[in-house]
């Protein structure tokens, strides 16, 4: 489980890494602000990135997630106790499960029209959430291979 736990982080912790960064600011990887709203937001309409703040947040809340990981593997102190941490994993497995399963139903494709979104959420967002709630579920539940 430690290598799933390190997997797991390092993902959330880069994911986090690129949230922060357009919470300074950056553009990455598009050309402009609105490029980059169709590529990483893709609700109709949308042609601005959401507050910096709101990234800020994504990215702390990102981090929290790549700390559970770890802990969840006990490679750091979780001083919260264990029922605690149990639940934070279940939940994080629940919140990335959703979110990679609604990537495929039509209610998502109707407010996430946007090109490139669509298609990268199809291709790599929702994937990468099922993969990141499947760790989450190995991880809280325990399961060795």
């Amino acid at each position: 489980m430690t290598i799933l736990s390190v997997i797991v982080s390092i993902a959330l912790l880069s994911i986090a890494a690129l949230h922060l960064a357009w919470a300074a600011g950056s553009r990455f990887p598009a050309a402009s602000d609105e490029n980059l709203a169709h590529m990483v937001a893709g609700f109709r309409g949308q042609d601005r990135m959401p507050p910096r703040s709101a990234s800020a947040l994504v990215a702390a809340m990102l981090g929290l997630a790549s700390y559970l990981a770890l802990a969840l593997s006990s490679l750091v102190a979780w001083p919260l106790g264990a029922r605690l941490l149990a639940a934070a994993g279940a939940l994080l497995a629940l919140v990335f499960l959703a979110r990679g399963a609604a990537t495929y139903t039509g209610r998502w494709r109707t407010l996430t029209p946007q090109e490139p979104f669509a298609t990268l959420d199809r291709r790599y967002f929702g994937p990468l959430s099922l993969l990141l709630g499947a760790g989450f579920v190995l991880l809280t539940t325990g399961y060795a291979a």
